[in-house]
Parts: C-alpha cells; structure tokens; sequence
C-alpha cells in the first residue's frame, strides 16, 4: 500500500472557485441533490483528462492476474484467464491486448495479460463488463501518465477489481536509479 501522504493533491475545487453556491434542493427521493444543468457535458466523456496519456500508450492499463499452473496448482484460473483473454480479444477488438504471461513481469507478482484503453467510451464500455465477467480473477486498472510516475500509477492512482495482489514495488526503485544515472550521463542533473 502506498503511503497517501507521499504526494501533493491540488483541490478538486481548482477552476471551480467563486461561482454561485450550490442549491441545497432535493431530487424526490429525499437523498438525492438537483444538480444546476447548464447544457455543457464534461469534456472528460470526450477525452481523458490531463495528466493522461493520450498517445499510443492508452490512458489506462489493465492487468489481469491468474496464478499460473504451476505456482498455485490452479489450472482452472489459467484456463480462464486463457478463455477470457480470447473473449476480450472477439468483443473489443479495439483495445490492445497483449500475450498472456505466464510467470512475473515487472511488478507484476503472478501470471496475467495487459489490455490498453485509449479513449473514455472504451473505459465506460469495458471496465463495467469486466467487473461482470473477470470470475474469480483479480484486475489491476492504472492510469498511464508520464515515465516519472510509475510508481503512483500503480499504486496510489489504482483501482482493483477483486483482491489486491501485492505488486514487486522495487521495481519502480531500479527504473528511477535508472533514469537519473541516464539524466546524469547527460549533464541533465
């Protein structure tokens, strides 16, 4: 678990300042708040907001894990890993999807397959159907921003669906040691 103190967080609020309060009406039902329309959708159903990837790398990872035959003796998960893989691969052609690894990959402990979303309607089509149809595997869904960020992508910027498996975090370690030997090298640091 990432430490939620390790980062700076502008306010939500940021661009929204000094405009007419907010009304405390009631929808119906009594629990609801009506909400001022105006007309103007977010532009966050169009495209996805800074500090997003918007390029070839997609806007989101999802990583979903199995246990590899021979780590759990659980041939069931990786057999429907392999079916659901296929599944994604015939109903969203459109994502890119990668092979299916069958031992660690980076910080990723146990076997799995990575999907690419690039756009918001894709998000909304198929984080929901995988919440439907992942049974009894576990998906990690990340943001993609920049190379300097890894590490809070995948861990404070995450979300899980079914249970968290611990990722190899050192990894993100050597990627920086990395880069900043690169930038040194440079004479950028």
């Amino acid at each position: 678990m990432t430490d939620q103190f390790a980062y700076a967080y502008p306010s939500p609020l940021e661009g929204y300042r000094d405009l007419e309060p907010l009304p405390d009406e009631r929808n119906p039902d009594g629990k609801s708040y009506k909400n001022p329309q105006h007309g103007i959708l977010s532009k966050a159903y169009d495209e996805f907001p800074d500090p997003l990837s918007k390029d070839r790398r997609g806007g989101f990872d999802v990583h979903v894990y199995y246990f590899q035959e021979d780590q759990q003796n659980n041939p069931d998960q990786a057999t429907f890993a392999r079916e659901l893989w296929e599944r994604i691969r015939r109903e969203f052609p459109e994502l890119r999807i990668y092979t299916l690894f069958t031992h660690p990959v980076g910080p990723h402990p146990v076997a799995m397959f990575e999907v690419n979303i690039f756009t918001p309607a894709q998000f909304g089509a198929f984080i929901p159907w995988l919440v439907v149809n992942r049974g009894p595997l576990s998906a990690l869904v990340h943001p993609n921003t920049t190379e300097e960020e890894e590490e809070r992508n995948h861990t404070q910027r995450a979300t899980w669906l079914g249970e968290r498996i611990p990722l190899d975090l050192r990894v993100f370690k050597i990627m920086r040691e990395k880069m900043e030997k690169e930038k040194r090298e440079e004479g950028r640091l």
